[in-house]
């Protein structure tokens, strides 16, 4: 994932989650660990939709939804994909068989909202390399598919900056799921769309 992505999760983060919308750019910079000029690269690039107001000393969140909607479009997951399986085992025991990970997409809004919206065939995790092993170690264990034809386990690159949150935050989860191309994605959007809503 891009850095510039990490700043709009956290700008998303504190918008949507914490009801924060008045934020500094140098807070961002020293809490994500980036440079001041990726965040205000950022910044600048969300004032110019009317997404933020850039303040003199601060800048106001003024649209999240426009954030969400332009991260979803730069959002890269074949980029970020660093393990993929078929695994023949229902999605169920694939998630129960996983370590102690961040899982994305259709998975996480399960554990997050106790709901699915539509049945659904793959498993999105996120790891660091350290989990990356021990996710290959299980995985090496199951049922897989010799030619590893039509995936459903994938592992996505974590960032350095995921450490921050105690889950998978809500933005990350819909950017993750718009850029699945399954249809029963967008029964999952839907959903996540009126949560995010309420």
């Amino acid at each position: 994932m891009k850095r510039i992505e990490s700043v709009y999760r956290e700008v998303l983060y504190n918008a949507m989650e914490k009801k924060e919308f008045q934020l500094t750019q140098s807070e961002l910079s020293k809490k994500l660990a980036i440079s001041l000029s990726i965040v205000n690269l950022a910044i600048r690039k969300l004032n110019s939709i009317g997404a933020v107001k850039i303040e003199q000393r601060s800048f106001s969140v003024l649209d999240p939804k426009k954030i969400l909607y332009l991260w979803a479009s730069l959002r890269n997951l074949d980029k970020d994909t660093i393990f993929k399986a078929r695994i023949e085992l229902p999605i169920r025991e694939i998630e129960r068989q996983m370590p102690d990970v961040f899982f994305s997409a259709y998975s996480a809004y399960k554990l997050r909202f106790q709901d699915v919206p539509a049945d659904y065939s793959e498993v999105y995790v996120y790891a660091d390399e350290k989990e990356l092993e021990e996710i290959k170690k299980r995985v090496s264990k199951l049922k897989t598919s010799k030619t590893n034809t039509n995936p459903n386990f994938f592992v996505l690159k974590k960032d350095s900056s995921m450490k921050l949150y105690k889950q998978i935050p809500l933005a990350q989860i819909f950017v993750d799921l718009w850029n699945i191309k399954e249809w029963y994605a967008k029964d999952f959007i839907t959903a996540l769309q009126n949560k995010i809503g309420e």
